[in-house]
């Protein structure tokens, strides 16, 4: 089960479509909704160099809008970080 705590309800809707995390498949690890491919792949991919084309080419069961989604809320929590550090 994902941590929700303290997230809003968009923020929590749009998570629970494109995660999942179960302590009994890949070692609780978070893994794009209905497969085994951990969210830390894709970070992994674009850290790289790969683009989230070649991303997408290599894990075709997974959406440009789970990608998208992961990234965004991603960019959204460092955003979020990065302010609340600013208001110390």
């Amino acid at each position: 089960m994902l941590n929700l705590k303290g997230m809003t309800a968009d923020q929590r809707r749009v998570l629970e479509k494109v995660v999942w995390v179960d302590a009994a498949r890949m070692s609780g690890a978070p893994c794009f909704r209905n497969t085994r491919v951990p969210v830390q792949s894709l970070i992994d991919f674009l850290e790289g160099g790969e683009s989230i084309d070649e991303f997408l080419a290599l894990y075709p069961f997974i959406s440009r809008e789970q990608a998208t989604a992961v990234l965004d809320f991603a960019n959204q929590q460092l955003i979020e970080c990065a302010s609340s550090l600013m208001s110390v």
